[in-house]
């Protein structure tokens, strides 16, 4: 393979992802590179100093140059426009997204027997959405003999959650199905968790929210009403960073791999 491509940042997420292009035959540089790297891969959902350095080699990148980044933001998204440079969100990729719930899910395990004294066998679990996540989510509760039930908006989302032998209800069902829970997972990226709804939680109910910031639950609320509530973004890189990584360099490759194979459509 002739591409080779500059990473920035040094998170372990980072390490992995570059380790992993190396074993696959890329030439990885680091980001004093950016102005002559054909290619430049950012790490994901940068903030701080990490999301200065990616400015800065967005800033420094060469005419042509293909610009890779998880979830960026709208002024990083700003800059590869003024720059004239291709910016892709690999964060989109679906093979990326559907991966990336493997890691997610079992750290959500993780979390929930941290808060919690009792087991997952024979615990009640309300997971509220079944996209990916939640599907993932709710597939290794029920192998941990938990007792799963499906909240979810979607008819076709709680006909597949019925199929997985979990039980399933509309969200509208929430106010009966919340006092009966010993714990509830989030992955809808909405206000399905007020105040009002999560009143109706027994003490010592734990809640993981893993939806996108600023996830869908009122921790405010949460906190008033002595509900243990955790929002838990990110659970790949800080749970499973070297294969989250490993999940970003087989996305890199894939996408590199397409865009060489795909025909030539200029006159």
């Amino acid at each position: 393979m002739s591409e080779w491509l500059c990473v920035v940042g040094q998170d372990p997420r980072q390490q992995a992802a570059a380790r992993a292009l190396r074993q696959a035959g890329v030439a990885v540089a680091g980001p004093e590179q950016a102005g002559q790297a054909p290619v430049i891969l950012l790490p994901m959902g940068a903030a701080g100093a990490l999301a200065d350095a990616c400015r800065a080699a967005v800033q420094a990148a060469a005419p042509g140059a293909l610009v890779l980044a998880g979830r960026p933001d709208a002024a990083l998204r700003r800059l590869a426009e003024q720059r004239e440079l291709e910016l892709i969100d690999y964060y989109a990729r679906p093979e990326l997204v559907r991966l990336n719930a493997v890691p997610t899910a079992e750290g959500c395990l993780a979390l929930l027997l941290q808060m919690r004294d009792s087991t997952i066998w024979q615990s009640r679990f309300l997971v509220l959405g079944y996209g990916r996540v939640g599907q993932a989510v709710a597939e290794r509760l029920r192998a941990l003999g938990g007792l799963v039930t499906v909240a979810a908006r979607s008819a076709e989302q709680r006909a597949a959650a019925r199929c997985a032998n979990c039980r399933a209800a509309p969200l509208t069902a929430l106010p009966r199905l919340l006092p009966r829970a010993d714990a509830v997972v989030n992955t809808i990226p909405a206000p399905v968790l007020p105040a009002g709804q999560l009143a109706r939680l027994r003490p010592g109910t734990a809640v993981v929210d893993l939806a996108s910031a600023p996830g869908g639950t009122d921790f405010a609320a949460a906190e008033r009403l002595g509900v243990r509530a955790c929002l838990a973004p990110g659970l790949p890189g800080r749970c499973a960073p070297v294969t989250a990584g490993r999940l970003i360099a087989r996305t890199v490759l894939n996408l590199l791999n397409e865009r060489r194979t795909a025909p030539d459509t200029e006159e």
